[in-house]
């Protein structure tokens, strides 16, 4: 039974949206229907005669004219509807994120998702898993810090970055540190060809040792060029014997030498009186990252690895022929960091395992 049909008055700011709405390309359908509706029962049309020609049900009509006899415009819009009830809330977030502060279950050293799906006992597996990756948790990925404790560490910070942003006029700044135990791996490389006909290129595992050297290395803060030699060892006498050729590279010039807390960089007081222009300058305790050759050596290691060596004069000349391109294009590294200071994490916990 359709109910009694109501009488629409349409105002002329309604029948201009309405009408608006009919000529619009990207009317919804839906609305389409509605509006032509209301113009139609506007126009004194019955209910049977609108829905015929709109092409839906009478009862479809009687409710649009009884929404917008009873609420105009906006009661042509839906209803918001409540839906269904979601089974998890912000309190099995809060749940989720309280029992990634507790220790992991005996026997395993880090929570994964079925474990804290299995510890909650109420919650899937998947919602956990949707859980981490809104807000950007991984389970798997742990970060390393190196706290210094050098009581000394804002004075020793500041001489070394003072050196780089405003070197001291007519002197040269060098960076200077080795990186021991390089070793001369023979890998077998080649193609390996699958049976569904690809082809993929890369190395095996099993490896032949044929030695190790020690690379000494001497990178020039105003040019980014590098000076290296190789050696045995990482004694005293070698560290001592490098620095003889680096002064010997930049004679009658002021020298000031930026290292790292070795002790075989500490105590050569004798070799400081005999070459009374170097001057040695040491980074804070737990912190070498403030030296820069150590950028280099990563750079050499990054675009080094994968070569296979099958001797160990054949990884020094490698290492030499690569300091050689690497002069041709050096480029000085370019400190950014506004500042430097020393700052004990907030509320940080560390756990002895």
């Amino acid at each position: 039974m359709i109910p009694e049909a109501r009488e629409v008055h349409l105002s002329r700011k309604d029948r201009k949206v309405l009408e608006a709405c009919c000529r619009s390309p990207v009317t919804l359908q839906r609305d389409l229907k509605r509006a032509r509706i209301v113009l139609l029962a506007a126009d004194g049309r019955s209910t049977r005669s609108i829905a015929k020609e709109v092409g839906v049900q009478p009862r479809i009509v009687s409710l649009w004219r009884h929404r917008y006899a009873d609420h105009g415009l906006e009661g042509l819009q839906d209803k918001p509807r409540p839906g269904k009830q979601p089974i998890y809330t912000k309190t099995t977030d809060k749940r989720i994120l309280k029992l990634l502060d507790k220790p992991p279950p005996q026997g395993f050293a880090r929570w994964t998702g079925p474990l804290l799906a299995e510890a909650l006992g109420d919650v899937d597996v998947q919602y956990v898993w949707r859980f981490l990756r809104s807000h950007k948790i991984d389970l798997v990925a742990r970060k390393s810090w190196c706290e210094s404790n050098d009581p000394n560490f804002t004075a020793k910070a500041a001489d070394v970055v003072g050196l780089y942003v405003a070197p001291p006029a007519k002197a040269i700044v060098l960076c200077v540190d080795e990186k021991p135990s390089i070793q001369a791996l023979e890998r077998a490389q080649g193609y390996l060809k699958l049976p569904n006909g690809r082809a993929l290129t890369g190395q095996s595992h099993d490896y032949k040792r044929h030695g190790t050297t020690t690379l000494f290395a001497a990178l020039e803060v105003a040019t980014g060029k590098i000076i290296a030699t190789h050696s045995k060892r990482r004694r005293r006498v070698e560290f001592l014997d490098f620095m003889n050729s680096v002064t010997a590279a930049f004679p009658n010039r002021k020298l000031h030498v930026i290292l790292d807390n070795l002790n075989t960089h500490k105590k050569n007081e004798d070799w400081l009186k005999a070459h009374p222009n170097v001057q040695f300058h040491f980074t804070p305790t737990s912190a070498s990252w403030l030296n820069q050759v150590e950028v280099w050596f990563s750079i050499l290691q990054g675009q080094s690895s994968g070569t296979s060596f099958t001797s160990l004069k054949q990884l020094q000349e490698h290492i030499d022929a690569y300091v050689n391109a690497y002069n041709d294009r050096a480029e000085p590294f370019v400190w950014t960091k506004k500042k430097v200071r020393q700052r004990r994490f907030k509320g940080r916990r560390i756990t002895q395992l």
